[in-house]
């Protein structure tokens, strides 16, 4: 065994004595206890202080892992530790730390601040209690934001009079004040959650619900407004807030579970629309007005569980005990001790703001948002009309716009969730973009042709597939690419602001007058979610880049001695060393 032991004066007394320990273990032959130590322990002294200045940051001193590979129970015991201690009290509680982590006499145990059991299981409630439920808040929200479609094949536009360009105006009305607010993603940082979430939940459902009483065009176009806004405060804050409480290899998958819910939406909307359509004849009030309040005044009566069910935090987080309270909040520090990140109080750090607003990362995760939101946007609101115009009765044409968001649920999930085992986001934004290039390249053709319905509903499958996937994970990329929460709510109100000019566009690819085909309007979105593929690989380039060029800052600044030592101990925490430069996520 090397000789480690020389350098034990860079080492704290704690570790200096456990390696002694190993060494005579090692060394000793006839040592009963030997046979029970793996050769695979792994031993690391971690030490994140705060930096100057920042008050109340804690920090994680002698963290010792000792994984015992060849224990019968296949997982490493946990013994009771402290994780975090305050600073005027380092010295004191530090000889009280090195007491708690003692060694059996018979084998080598794991010395955790948590167990693996302990995360999952915290992580396993945030899915069941956060992730599924802003999945259905946000299903309630895409119903009404894009029912509006469904909504004209139901008798919309022949009750109110309405022309193509009115039709259009309403749509845009929604988006225009959708995009103004974007800010307001930035208050899940100011206002408690769950008091914000509330209020955005019951304030779009009952604009929504208001709908079903326009009596004209100028009515509907005011709600459609404010309908805007009052989703605006919702949606594009959802990932950030998610962020609050999953890692960053694991926000993909969540952020999938609440990106999903919009296909899952669609889907459903128009599977009612296609029962309330088939009903309205033999009912007095008008179908699309039926259609506006049955899907928006649940959204009233879910605000009222918001409150009681949308924790503030993960140390706020009610249905946990305290213990997984505090596993909650360590597992997130600690990952944010790595590279000598502090823990943000509430609030809004505007010189973190001022610099995301120069990060021209944000902006190439922006443009690609953007390209996806032209056929995002698009193609549900106008999907049950392309399907009627191949030659589909209204009824079948709402019943066959289902399958391929279906189709889009489930493929979105499984993408997200291999984006997050793998670590990686760039090469899964750019396969889905040439997907869909491919369904709506697929569409055009056809149409172009005057080929059967068959082949053109068909190539609706990958475009859906194939946005929907990429969108969720630009998302994620987007936050994971940012280093703290107020950079993390600023890109996503600058993803939101630029990304949500899309459906402007996107809304006015599909003109009466370019049906039965719609052919520009296919070529132009897949041209743009090609636009959408190239974006990403210039953006994986820059983001490799900046990972060379910070690790080889790195070893170039902490060269030097005690190079044995330190492969005793985490090499990028070496005391006295830079911290762990933050690592982007390709």
């Amino acid at each position: 065994m090397p000789n480690t032991l020389d350098h034990g004066k860079d080492l704290s007394p704690a570790v200096h004595r456990k390696l002694t320990d190993r060494a005579s273990v090692e060394g000793n032959g006839n040592n009963p206890d030997a046979e029970h130590v793996s050769d695979e322990c792994v031993y690391s002294e971690t030490e994140v202080s705060s930096k100057p200045g920042r008050k109340g940051v804690g920090r994680v001193e002698e963290m010792f892992e000792m994984q015992d590979l060849t224990t019968t129970s296949g997982y490493s015991r946990q013994l009771d530790t402290a994780s975090h201690y305050e600073m005027e009290d380092q010295e004191s509680e530090k000889e009280g730390l090195t007491d708690d982590y003692r060694r059996s006499d018979s084998t080598e145990e794991s010395f955790t601040l948590y167990t693996p059991e302990e995360e999952r299981l915290v992580v396993a409630t945030f899915d069941r209690r956060i992730a599924l439920f802003v999945a259905l808040l946000y299903m309630l929200n895409f119903l009404d934001r894009s029912n509006i479609g469904n909504a004209k094949i139901a008798g919309l536009s022949e009750d109110l009079k309405l022309n193509s360009s009115q039709f259009e105006w309403l749509l845009k009305a929604f988006y225009v004040t959708y995009i103004v607010f974007e800010w307001m993603a930035l208050l899940y940082r100011v206002i408690p959650p769950h008091i914000y979430i509330t209020i955005c939940v019951a304030s779009w459902g009952l604009v929504a619900s208001l709908q079903s009483i326009a009596p004209s065009f100028a009515m509907l176009l005011i709600l459609r407004a404010l309908l805007g806004i009052s989703e605006a405060a919702f949606g594009p804050g959802v990932p950030f807030y998610l962020s609050f409480f999953y890692k960053r290899d694991e926000l993909a998958f969540r952020t999938g579970l609440f990106i999903s819910a919009a296909p899952l939406a669609t889907s459903f909307a128009s599977s009612l629309a296609w029962a309330i359509t088939k009903a309205g004849s033999s009912t007095p009030i008008a179908p699309w007005r039926l259609l506006f309040l049955v899907e928006g005044f649940p959204s009233v009566v879910v605000a009222v569980f918001v409150w009681y069910c949308i924790p503030d935090s993960p140390e706020t987080t009610r249905y946990l005990s305290q213990r997984l309270r505090r596993v909650a909040s360590i597992r997130l520090r600690n990952e944010r001790d790595v590279v000598g990140l502090e823990v943000e109080k509430r609030g809004l750090n505007w010189i973190e703001i001022w610099v995301t607003l120069k990060d021209p990362k944000c902006y190439l995760t922006a443009a690609m948002f953007f390209g996806c939101n032209v056929a995002f946007s698009s193609l549900p609101v106008f999907l049950p009309t392309i399907i009627e115009e191949m030659g589909y009765s209204a009824l079948t044409s709402q019943a066959l716009s289902a399958p391929p968001y279906l189709a889009a649920f489930a493929i979105v999930l499984l993408t997200a969730q291999l984006s997050d085992r793998y670590r990686t986001r760039g090469l899964f934004v750019i396969f889905h973009s040439l997907l869909a290039t491919f369904g709506y390249a697929m569409m055009a053709i056809a149409g172009s042709q005057h080929a059967s319905a068959a082949w053109r509903y068909l190539g609706v499958f990958p475009a859906t597939v194939g946005f929907f996937s990429a969108v969720t994970i630009i998302i994620s990329w987007n936050i994971n690419n940012q280093d703290s929460d107020s950079k993390k709510g600023t890109s996503m109100t600058m993803l939101n602001v630029i990304g949500q000019l899309g459906p402007l566009l996107g809304v006015q690819l599909y003109p009466s007058r370019d049906g039965p085909y719609y052919v520009n309007g296919m070529a132009i979105c897949a041209g743009f979610m090609g636009a959408v593929a190239v974006l990403a690989v210039c953006l994986w380039s820059l983001l490799a880049a900046k990972n060379r060029q910070a690790a080889a800052s790195y070893r170039s600044a902490n060269s030097g001695d005690n190079n044995e030592a330190q492969s005793m101990v985490d090499p990028w925490l070496k005391e006295g060393a830079r911290s762990r430069p933050f690592e982007f996520m390709l």
